[in-house]
């Protein structure tokens, strides 16, 4: 059993290690969303190349001060156009290059529609109470694994872990889904210059609710440890008393000490049944016959029954 709750223990505290692991990860990174932009393609500068720049349009002649000179391009349709790919997470949001060589950020908080800045901020005091109650969480776990503590000081420490940990998951559910709900909001009434043609969610937003998904986990698993180890004390307790009280009956009824030691031989450990003591001579329904001598002779109506 002892064994057990070590085990318990350390599944909690590992999948708090990895809902922390992935919250971090998640938080950090600018990967929540990602997808396109249609953007109309620049025109080129600089002198001509043999290769031809298929990311901005040139014109026919490099001279394009020359009035005299007939300017036209050769791009038709969707071919004007070109499509960037772009990330973006709760602080950047990030953009191809003109040249399509590297990312050009910018403050998230920019992007997002004016009214609802005041729930950004709110999302991000959210993302980070959930990291700081999640490390408590952690650190109360990994203080209950010192073997220095009491048994009871160890379960109140896996209560506040297992508390800590939960208050955690609902900060970090609740930070997610008010991510989700800005960003759609900046992609219907976001700037004309960053509203994204198609777009999905990215592998940060997969492993924020990953993390969610573990933490939950890991304040279920403390917190069935605690309850079960309660419950077993309980148990135990319950049983120490219903025997004690058995043995203080017998000693009302003046028996010898020598029943006390019959009736831990012949009730099995963890009985729930309660002895029945004979009163005023009468027998109980059911049970062994012990006859009990006091001085040597035969007690006339001294017959117990368990």
């Amino acid at each position: 059993m002892r064994l057990e709750r070590g085990r318990r223990a350390s599944l909690a505290l590992t999948l708090n290690f990895v809902a922390f692991a992935f919250a971090l990860s998640a938080v950090t990174t600018s990967y929540w969303c990602e997808g396109t932009r249609k953007v109309p393609k620049p025109f080129c500068t600089g002198p001509p190349l043999k290769v031809k720049q298929w990311f901005c349009i040139r014109f026919n002649s490099s001279n394009i001060n020359d009035s005299r000179l007939v300017q036209y391009i050769f791009e038709s349709g969707e071919e004007k156009f070109l499509l960037r790919k772009f990330h973006a997470g709760i602080f950047f949001s990030c953009e191809q290059a003109a040249d399509m060589n590297g990312f050009n950020c910018r403050d998230f908080s920019e992007i997002a529609p004016e009214h609802e800045r005041g729930v950004l901020w709110l999302c991000i005091v959210a993302e980070s109470l959930y990291l700081t109650l999640l490390f408590t969480g952690g650190a109360l776990m990994t203080l209950e694994q010192c073997p220095c503590f009491s048994i009871m000081n160890k379960l109140k420490l896996s209560a506040f872990a297992a508390v800590c940990t939960a208050l955690s998951g609902l900060c970090g559910m609740v930070a997610h889904m008010m991510f989700t709900t800005i960003f759609q909001l900046a992609v219907a009434m976001g700037p004309e210059d960053w509203r994204p043609k198609t777009w999905d969610y990215s592998w940060s937003y997969v492993l924020a609710w990953g993390s969610f998904g573990t933490c939950m986990g890991s304040a279920v698993t403390a917190l069935n440890r605690y309850t079960k180890t309660i419950v077993e004390f309980k148990y135990k307790r319950r049983n120490i008393a219903k025997s004690l009280m058995i043995k203080q009956k017998m000693l009302q009824q003046d028996l010898p000490d020598q029943m006390w030691d019959m009736y831990l031989t012949a009730v099995p450990a963890g009985a729930e049944a309660q002895l029945e003591l004979p009163v005023n001579g009468h027998k109980p329904s059911t049970g062994t016959t012990y006859v009990v001598e006091m001085d040597g002779e035969p007690e006339p109506q001294g017959e117990v029954y368990c």
